[in-house]
């Protein structure tokens, strides 16, 4: 039955691609339309005056023999195209607060055993802290990979508490309660709303193992289109949906670069929601469905600088740094003029051969998308120069900052480069060029949810919007969006079936 089944899928981020590898591998005849002329959305690279830049997918977790992530890579059949580098274990994620730097080590006894060192007094606490994220990470299947009809309820109450509201039960020094948030930029969480789940999964993810992927994460995008292809799908690219086309009951196809149709069984999108409802003229969205998405809140948008370091001059940081201008992470999206950046991340990009040293490495800072809002509707490269001055003194204030923190490295810098949220929105369609997409709120609740059904019988969603973003948050949005055409056991079977 499936033989038949046509299935196109809209967008070619991870979301995307992972959703036609696994339907393509059961039979589906998949076709991955994207509008631009690379896929792999945030998986995508880019080159510059012969040095290779990543934008999105930075680092990932849970990829050692067995974990989750490597189980699901296999899956996919990507772990053998796919090479990885493991971050320090000693000390993946470097949090710089107060003029300390505090070093996360990898696995349950050397992060107790690292950060007892530098809190000796909340040893028992930390243990807590750490039972507590182990809890939550197994209590749900998806996370954990095990099979289960439902969820824990200890998964929902943790989706309802804020993080700061958790943390600050458990820990009772408050430097460490703030040393524990410290790689808040990676998910973007909000004081009071963000809930203390995101921040479990994020932390037991990371805890477990971290790595970068050598020469680029496009290499992930490529090896997913590899997959599809072996099992008979196709992805094209510069075919930009213009359209989903419907009947009274269902959709019925899409229409490609605002002139030809393609007719199909099934759509998925991997689009913003906000996107994929512009595409929809059809009484089966209601109305309060469409106002429900359009007023989900967005996570904060960033501004980088892409740096080129001068040849061996830079040793390669096996870390992620992250540094704060004040005592605490929390609420450095809410800045002024004057104040920016409270914060940033800076990290490496991991070579494809000898990591000696650093040939190019990326500073990221908040940046409101209201900042360059009087530049929105013009295109990459041709917004005017006091866009480029604009983003010149940002850039040169970001770079002062990191100089503190790593002197010299001013000197050791080729050449820079610069992005703000405009060129999120204009190369991956992400509402208010976002870095996550849609935000958590624990205030909003379910109203922050967005369904991987839709009221479209035959159109689903997939994406980092559907759980969550970074490589696991996404791969698990796969696994419920595939659910719906293949069962969820199905796809536990398979998944157990790949790592036998």
């Amino acid at each position: 039955m499936t033989q038949q089944k046509k299935v196109i899928i809209i967008g070619s981020g991870l979301g995307g691609l992972s959703c036609g590898a696994i339907l393509a591998k059961n039979g589906y005849t998949v076709t991955v339309l994207e509008q631009g002329v690379q896929v792999g959305g945030c998986l995508q690279c880019f080159s510059r005056r012969g040095a290779k830049f990543e934008t999105g997918m930075h680092f990932i977790g849970s990829a050692a023999h067995g974990q989750t992530l490597d189980k699901l890579m296999r899956y996919l059949e990507i772990d053998k195209t796919v090479t990885l580098s493991q971050l320090d274990p000693q000390g993946y994620d470097v949090v710089s607060l107060g003029g300390k730097k505090y070093a996360f080590a990898n696995g349950r006894e050397a992060f107790l055993k690292q950060m007892t060192e530098y809190f000796p007094s909340q040893h028992d606490n930390l243990v807590r802290y750490y039972d507590l994220i182990e809890e939550i990470a197994n209590a749900s299947s998806l996370h954990s990979l095990k099979y289960a009809d439902s969820d824990s309820p200890l998964n929902m109450e943790y989706q309802l508490r804020s993080i700061n509201a958790v943390i600050d039960e458990v820990i009772t020094d408050p430097v460490l309660a703030k040393v524990l948030v410290g790689n808040l930029p990676l998910y973007a969480a909000e004081k009071n709303k963000t809930p203390f789940a995101t921040h479990a999964f994020i932390m037991d993810f990371y805890n477990q193992s971290a790595f970068r992927v050598k020469g680029g994460s496009d290499s992930i995008a490529t090896a997913l289109m590899d997959t599809i292809n072996r099992y008979g799908g196709e992805v094209l690219t510069r075919k930009k949906v213009t359209r989903i086309i419907c009947d009274d009951t269902h959709a019925v196809g899409v229409e490609v670069n605002g002139k030809d149709t393609l007719p199909c069984d099934i759509i998925i999108s991997d689009a913003h929601p906000m996107r994929t409802l512009e595409l929809l003229d059809t009484k089966l969205i209601r109305p309060a469905f469409r106002k429900r998405i359009n007023h989900i809140p967005q996570t904060v948008g960033g501004f980088s600088v892409y740096l080129h370091f001068k040849e061996k001059t830079v040793p390669y940081l096996n870390y992620n740094y992250y540094g704060y201008q004040g005592d605490t992470p929390w609420d450095c999206e809410r800045y002024t003029a004057e104040s920016w950046p409270k914060g940033f991340l800076y990290m490496h990009f991991c070579p494809e051969g000898d990591t000696q040293y650093a040939s190019t490495g990326v500073i990221l800072s908040y940046m409101q998308m209201a900042d360059v809002e009087q530049w929105k509707g013009t295109k990459v490269g041709r917004r005017g120069q006091d866009y480029e001055d604009f983003k010149r003194e940002k850039a040169e204030r970001l770079l002062d900052v990191l100089e503190e923190h790593f002197p010299n490295i001013r000197s050791q810098i080729q050449n820079y480069y610069t992005s703000t949220p405009l060129t999120y929105l204009d190369y991956t369609g992400t509402e208010g060029g976002s870095m996550y997409g849609n935000a958590k709120d624990i205030s909003l609740g379910s109203a922050c949810r967005v369904p991987q059904r839709t009221k479209v019988p035959n159109l689903y969603l997939t994406g980092q919007n559907i759980n969550s973003h970074g490589m696991l948050g996404v791969l698990v949005g796969t696994i419920v969006t595939c659910s719906e055409l293949l069962t969820a056991k199905t796809i536990y079977e398979q998944i157990k079936e790949a790592n036998e």
